[in-house]
């Protein structure tokens, strides 16, 4: 059944707004247009600016009981309208239904959690008398809200990875302006709605939907925004970095992620964790498996089970709960990763299986015998794409696996914990997982990578923090004040 076209309003400092421009927002696996959303404009940004100046006042004076009435709120109606959101980012995004749902709970929670971390955003005590001469002063440090936040987020997870800045924001007193992809913006708007419902007050929140490239300026460099986090490509995020000024930034960017199969590792859990982490969100997963360094002894086992394990998937249509794979975002994307299959095989790699495109669709392609310059090992696929490669031992595999420009997590097998060990310590990376694939993340863990992979970490503890400013108070008090007789 052919789903109608619905006719959006984008949220400008707590109220909906239309637009004369519009933008159509795409069905990847029809191609149909599925909604329209307001095309905003500089003028947009500006007014939102404005109206977040008074919402930041709002959202710092209110009290921390009062925050987490408000995020809990909006969990619990995100919570009893779940079946809309798992149809609104399927409809919009490349996620299967069984990604949506789970992708429901994790915004639930991620939300549910900072609620949490609201009340434990402590400050300290600093002993002033540590230096001769402040014996007489007392002190501590508070967390300041910074003011004004701004939140640009993919396509590949519309509806979390939008909780991730908009819920530690709340929690911690800030106001937010929210640019979603124009991909997959409809998700965004859903979250604006539960936390209207949940009572946010007017001016805390805007989502200005549009295109990043006629707004993205404007909102970064203006000086009253004074914190910045981004999720998205490198390219893009250096020229934020450029743009944005002096001001607190979040940049989670690329990733090319590893991960290392020893000899001794369980092969039955190793290849289900890896073709489970390959291909989800077909393949278009920040820290999802690209490159698995097997140790020679089981190389053409794990190799083996891992094509026959890949084969057993189910590419199709979105809505069908036996789907395991659905399209790629966009015809050009899967265009892209089609492209650099077949030029690592012109160039000598093998493709055991997959890599056929129709329209958005790519099915899952495991590579052997790829060059280690090759686009698809140096590059970030973001596609349905791994390649297996033999090594001789782990020293090798750690080198091949920080010979990128990316680090953000990586994934080790292994039963030696001395191994364990030393991947730890020598694995350029944000992150190491033992026993598992690289693409493990719960959102209470801090997140992030090191070299292109970005700046800072999400996690809401962490993003909390990241979005206050320390401040010192210092008490000079007098000794005179003891009591005598």
């Amino acid at each position: 059944m052919r789903e109608q076209m619905v006719i959006e309003r984008m949220l400008l400092g707590g109220r909906w707004v239309e637009r004369q421009e519009y933008l159509q927002v795409m069905d990847p696996g029809s191609n149909t247009c599925i909604a329209t959303v307001p095309k905003a404009t500089k003028k947009d940004v500006k007014r939102a600016i404005e109206l977040a100046k008074k919402g930041a006042g709002i959202s710092k004076n209110l009290p921390v009981y009062k925050r987490q009435s408000i995020l809990m709120g909006a969990a619990e109606y995100i919570n009893e309208h779940q079946d809309q959101f798992v149809r609104t980012i399927v409809l919009e995004s490349s996620k299967t239904v069984k990604e949506a749902e789970k992708e429901v709970r994790r915004c639930i929670e991620t939300i549910r959690l900072s609620a949490e971390e609201a009340r434990r955003l402590n400050g300290e005590t600093i002993p002033f008398s540590q230096m001769k001469g402040h014996e007489s002063r007392i002190g501590y440090i508070t967390h300041q809200p910074v003011g004004i936040v701004a939140a640009i987020t993919p396509f590949n997870d519309p509806l979390n990875l939008v909780a991730h800045k908009v819920g530690p924001a709340i929690a911690c007193g800030n106001a937010v302006i929210l640019k979603p992809s124009s991909e997959t913006p409809l998700s965004a708007l859903r979250l604006a709605e539960a936390f209207l419902a949940a009572g946010l007050p007017d001016g805390i929140l805007s989502v200005l939907t549009g295109s990043g490239k006629e707004i993205g300026d404007e909102l970064v460099s203006n000086e009253d925004v004074r914190f910045v986090s981004f999720t998205g490509g490198y390219e893009t995020g250096v020229g934020i970095t450029q743009k944005a000024g002096v001001k607190k930034m979040a940049m989670e960017l690329g990733s090319n992620a590893p991960t290392i199969v020893l000899q001794d590792a369980d092969l039955k859990e190793a290849v289900e964790a890896c073709v489970d982490g390959a291909f989800g969100v077909a393949g278009q997963n920040c820290i999802g498996v690209q490159r698995v360094y097997v140790e020679n002894m089981v190389y053409e086992r794990f190799t083996s089970q891992f094509v026959e394990k890949t084969k057993q998937l189910k590419v199709g249509e979105k809505k069908d709960p036996a789907t395991d794979i659905g399209p790629m975002i966009s015809e050009k994307e899967a265009r892209r990763v089609e492209a650099w299959i077949k030029e690592a095989v012109t160039n000598g790699a093998n493709l055991l299986c997959g890599g056929e495109r129709y329209g958005a669709y790519v099915t899952p392609a495991v590579l052997v015998n790829v060059g280690k310059e090759e686009k698809i090992i140096q590059e970030e696929v973001f596609g349905p794409v791994v390649s297996i490669l033999p090594v001789s031992s782990l020293e090798e595999a750690v080198n091949l696996a920080n010979d990128s420009c990316y680090g953000l997590q990586a994934g080790l097998f292994t039963s030696n914990i001395d191994a364990a060990f030393y991947a730890i310590e020598e694995l350029e990376v944000g992150g190491v997982i033992i026993n598992d694939s690289s693409d493990v993340r719960i959102d209470g863990m801090p997140f992030g990578g090191v070299k292109r992979s970005g700046l800072g970490r999400e996690g809401i503890k962490y993003a909390m923090e990241a979005m206050t400013e320390e401040k010192v108070v210092a008490f000079r008090v007098k000794n005179s004040m003891k009591k005598t007789d």
